[in-house]
């Protein structure tokens, strides 16, 4: 009988090949972005640079391993190096913001706290944070998330003339609703946040507090914003901002909470983790802990605060005053344009940053009054305070030149920081 196997066939993909070969145009694309990377004062608060270290992590096979399940616990075979990863990750986070549990598994920061609600609420339940326009982040209970739809938001402000949380109207207001669930933190908070005071609330009305440091995680690792560890039931964080590391997220807390909030995780609202990712979170915790990195954080609050008063300088009105942290929120009615106008010539003018609500804002969200700036991406970079109130210069040239429509004043600031710019090695890349 004729033997009717298939022939062998060549295969048309060489896995070996590199991506400029397999796909040049995302090749293409890659390399456009690293060049806009590093042509541009990047001042989004919530952007910044890896390491070398972190992005070889994110780029190891590890990412080729599912893996279902906890240390020890899997559903899956082959996990005798997985293991050793994750253990890795969760010691050095426990050991980094001294915390009894550690889940290195979430996805990103909106997945976390979600796994919160998950872990300790009922749909219905009520749920304290701060309002959206405020500075809070829509999973603190805001209208359009998923969080503002099943459970009962309970939205508490910052004062109109300060700009900053009134503990005593939130107290008023936790009194008066008995939430079970309460936020601190946020996405556009450019003070200290009172954890304790928080904390002493909550106990009050028998909640569960939750400190949202997403933005300021890395402050908190370099000792640069107080920590949240004696005083929360939970802290949520990503792992990229400030704490500059990959795109990923962590849930810590103290050890009575750790199966609900594990349960939440995995099975309640995940598969199995990127190894990768929790890989690079290691790194990161690893770098983290270092005093270099301690004085890169001090080095972040010390850049913004020398922004903000170099803003100040030339007129332009910031949400509380000032910073205490990273973030810059500015409102630019008195600069007659609006957030969105503004932050678009800035782009052009080679100043990254993002329009944003301010407190009370008359705007709509999507044509608002402001725009928001932060620190860490430029720190990393090696920028000093010295080098701010140049920053605060074409920020304010590119503003005016927008008002005035005056395209080429524009590519003249870009061309300016082009230059400036020039002599910041992009971080993360092999000489």
């Amino acid at each position: 009988m004729a033997d009717t196997a298939p022939a062998a066939t060549e295969s048309t993909t060489d896995l070996n090949l590199p991506l400029e070969t397999v796909d040049p145009k995302v090749a293409e694309l890659a390399d456009a972005e690293a060049r806009r990377q590093a042509e541009k004062i990047r001042l989004i608060p919530s952007e910044n640079y890896v390491s070398r270290a972190v992005l070889d992590a994110t780029a190891t096979l590890l990412t080729n391993k599912y893996s279902e399940g906890y240390p020890g616990k899997r559903y899956y075979e082959g996990q005798q190096v997985i293991d050793q990863v994750e253990r890795l990750a969760i010691e050095r986070a426990q050991s980094l913001f001294e915390v009894e549990h550690a889940n290195v598994q979430p996805y990103s920061g909106s997945p976390a706290n979600l796994a919160v609600y998950l872990a300790f609420l009922e749909p219905g339940d009520k749920v304290m944070g701060m309002a959206l326009p405020m500075g809070g982040h829509l999973t603190h209970g805001w209208s359009v998330s998923a969080t503002g739809k099943w459970f009962r938001p309970i939205q508490y402000d910052v004062g109109r003339e300060t700009g900053r949380v009134d503990l005593d109207q939130v107290r008023e207001l936790a009194l008066a609703e008995r939430p079970k669930l309460i936020f601190c933190g946020g996405t556009a908070i450019p003070r200290l946040i009172d954890f304790e005071g928080f904390a002493a609330i909550a106990e009050e009305v028998e909640a569960i507090l939750c400190a949202d440091i997403a933005h300021i995680a890395g402050l908190v690792a370099g000792g640069a914003h107080p920590s949240p560890a004696p005083h929360a039931d939970v802290i949520s964080t990503t792992t990229h901002k400030t704490l500059r590391g990959p795109r990923g997220a962590m849930l810590m807390s103290r050890e009575e909470h750790a199966s609900a909030l594990d349960r939440a995780v995995f099975p309640g609202l995940q598969g199995g983790p990127h190894n990768h990712t929790t890989a690079a979170i290691a790194v990161a915790l690893h770098e983290a802990a270092t005093e270099e990195f301690r004085a890169y954080a001090h080095q972040i609050v010390s850049n913004a605060k020398a922004l903000a008063d170099g803003l100040i300088e030339r007129g332009f009105d910031l949400v509380s005053g000032g910073t205490d942290n990273h973030l810059i929120l500015v409102d630019l009615t008195n600069k007659d344009i609006g957030g969105k106008p503004a932050a678009q010539a800035l782009d052009r003018a080679g100043i990254e940053l993002n329009y944003n609500t301010v407190p009370y804002d008359p705007r709509k969200p999507f044509d608002p009054s402001g725009i928001r700036l932060g620190t860490p991406a430029v720190t990393t970079r090696g920028m000093t305070p010295d080098d701010m109130p140049r920053v605060a210069g074409w920020i304010d040239a590119a503003v005016e030149a927008a008002k005035r429509e005056d395209e080429p004043a524009l590519e003249a600031t870009a061309a300016e920081v082009r230059d400036f710019t020039s002599a910041f090695p992009l971080p993360g890349v092999a000489a």
